[in-house]
């Protein structure tokens, strides 16, 4: 079989496609560093405090500037949220350039940003009926206004959902969404697909463990190394840990929901932990199991390894959170997920420390919000292209291809779902989605 013209084929598409955001590093964990406290140290003591921990990303949760700017020629690439009070604002592209333009743009190139969260956990939260109908808009927005800007190769736009978006989450391979969510997850997860960019999943196994301490096991929640896990029925994937487990049903009920974009679409943990100290009926909340539970997130990550279902994708995470919040509110368990202590100390003994070169300035090429293909465990990643890049496509072309074919739609929501598709890789062109799909007879 003759594969060279279509392999010319394909090379001489991607030379007229929009190439992705560079990498900048290969490290996968990150942490959260929320701010609704009155006694935290100033955000330029951070950078040490995180190079204590070996973690190179951080997840920010609005785009304050003094904060911003702590981190400029630090190596640490960041994550900033677009807050929920600005959903309406930047969902119009003049409020969305004009957003982009005030907060992001004076912070490069000596802050490295690679990713924007439009709101938190919107389709869940207390303000969902008013705000959901702006996300999706908002995103759209946001991301035209970073390339516009001439920032798409650096920036991303995403949002972070809570679990509660599923209407069921166990066993994985059941997992779906909520049906009144779909008519906004649907074309969200387009969203993804076009931009590349990934679906980033809130998710806490303490939360499951402390509704049903009776019928959960306690080492499954806390991803201990030596709990011999637990098989899914229905798919035979055997789940050692719950995190993979949630992380496995977002795939499942976005494969549920739109089978093309499953293909494509890449799911981030955006936050995770475990409180350190709770209420009377907050079961589990000790700093004993926060420190076996976040150690063994940090060992997990450090793996370098993917889900049951997806272990080619290493997993990707930011733990929350770095400091204890005094002003949160809610249960007391919401006032210590904090890694640290407000004056910088330990909040308990880590039970994992990561290798030194989980930073993001090690010395590999490559990284950033994509990646640099699978974690080898020295920070430099194995060469290839990232995440979404043509590498896993052009090694297909190499023995599997028999013929290339593209499509086009305006919703992947509404594109067929091939059963002949082996590799998929998508592209925005003109704001149209143009699937290059490497296909196999069979």
């Amino acid at each position: 079989m003759a594969v060279y013209p279509h392999l010319q084929l394909v090379l001489l598409l991607l030379l007229l496609l929009p190439s992705k955001p560079k990498a900048t590093s290969s490290a996968l964990l990150g942490i959260s560093y929320g701010r609704v406290g009155n006694n935290l140290p100033p955000a330029t003591s951070v950078p040490q405090i995180l190079a204590s921990l070996g973690v190179g990303r951080v997840r920010l949760y609005d785009a304050d500037a003094t904060t911003v700017r702590a981190f400029a020629n630090t190596g640490i690439e960041l994550v900033v949220g677009v807050p929920d009070e600005c959903l309406a604002a930047v969902s119009t592209p003049a409020g969305a350039a004009d957003w982009v333009r005030s907060n992001i743009q004076p912070a490069l190139p000596a802050t490295k940003i690679a990713l924007l969260t439009v709101g938190n956990e919107v389709l869940t939260g207390a303000n969902s009926s008013s705000l959901s109908r702006y996300l999706l808009p908002a995103m759209q927005c946001l991301h035209d206004a970073i390339a516009q800007a001439g920032l798409g190769k650096q920036v991303a736009v995403t949002t972070a959902h809570n679990l509660g978006v599923l209407a069921t989450s166990y066993p994985p391979s059941s997992a779906y969404f909520r049906k009144d969510l779909l008519p906004v997850l649907c074309p969200i997860l387009d969203f993804h697909a076009r931009a590349g960019s990934p679906f980033l999943v809130n998710a806490y196994p303490y939360f499951a463990y402390a509704g049903d301490p009776a019928g959960v096991e306690l080492d499954y929640a806390l991803l201990q190394p030596g709990y011999a896990g637990v098989a899914e029925p229905g798919t035979g994937l055997h789940y050692n840990n719950m995190l993979g487990a949630q992380v496995d049903a977002v795939y499942h009920a976005i494969a549920a929901a739109n089978s093309a974009a499953a293909r494509a679409v890449e799911v981030w943990v955006s936050e995770t932990g475990w409180p350190s100290a709770g209420d009377a009926n907050e079961t589990g909340a000790t700093p004993q199991n926060a420190a076996r539970y976040n150690g063994n997130v940090m060992r997990l990550v450090a793996q370098g390894k993917g889900t049951p279902l997806r272990p080619a994708v290493p997993l990707r995470v930011y733990m929350f959170a770095l400091f204890n919040e005094n002003m949160k509110p809610g249960p007391t368990s919401e006032r210590n997920y904090g890694l640290f202590k407000p004056d910088g100390t330990p909040a308990y003994e880590l039970s994992y420390r990561l290798p030194q070169d989980n930073t993001t300035s090690s010395s590999g090429g490559g990284g950033g919000i994509y990646g640099t293909g699978v974690y080898n465990g020295h920070g430099d990643g194995s060469g290839g292209g990232g995440y979404y890049s043509i590498s896993a496509a052009g090694k297909a072309a190499m023995g599997l291809v028999d013929m290339v074919d593209t499509c086009s739609c305006d919703s992947m929501c509404g594109c067929p779902a091939d059963g002949i598709v082996t590799e998929q890789v998508k592209w925005c062109l003109d704001g149209s989605l143009w699937l290059l799909m490497v296909s196999e007879f069979r």
